[in-house]
């Protein structure tokens, strides 16, 4: 898997950090509504919730590790289907000054993929 970063990589903290998916290569991203993901932390705890999209609810929690949050993640859909897994997000300063993540994953199958959620100001 191609582990590309846009931007420059930064250790800083996602507390109140809002941001919204803006790509992903499991599914195409509504961009009138594109899930959003809400991130709280302390001393490198991180936690949050999600919704959008094809997302009815969503919760997730981990650790960040300097540049890089490792978390488990579960959501319902609005086919009714549950999700779980596991993610890891690299934090980026974008050329223009917003927070990026990159977020890497497996599906169930087993297949590799990744997503990226740009910050909401």
């Amino acid at each position: 898997m191609n582990r590309t970063i846009v931007g420059t990589r930064e250790s800083v903290s996602v507390d109140g950090l809002i941001v919204d998916m803006v790509s992903s290569t499991t599914s195409a991203v509504d961009p009138a509504r594109p899930t959003r993901f809400i991130y709280h932390e302390s001393e490198n705890i991180v936690w949050g919730e999600y919704v959008g999209d094809t997302v009815i609810v969503g919760r997730f929690s981990g650790i960040r590790e300097n540049d890089v949050v490792r978390l488990s993640y579960h959501h319902r859909q609005h086919n009714a289907g549950v999700t779980a897994g596991q993610a890891e997000s690299i934090i980026s300063r974008e050329p223009g000054g917003l927070l990026r993540l990159t977020e890497f994953y497996l599906t169930p199958d087993g297949t590799e993929h990744v997503s990226v959620c740009r910050q909401v100001v």
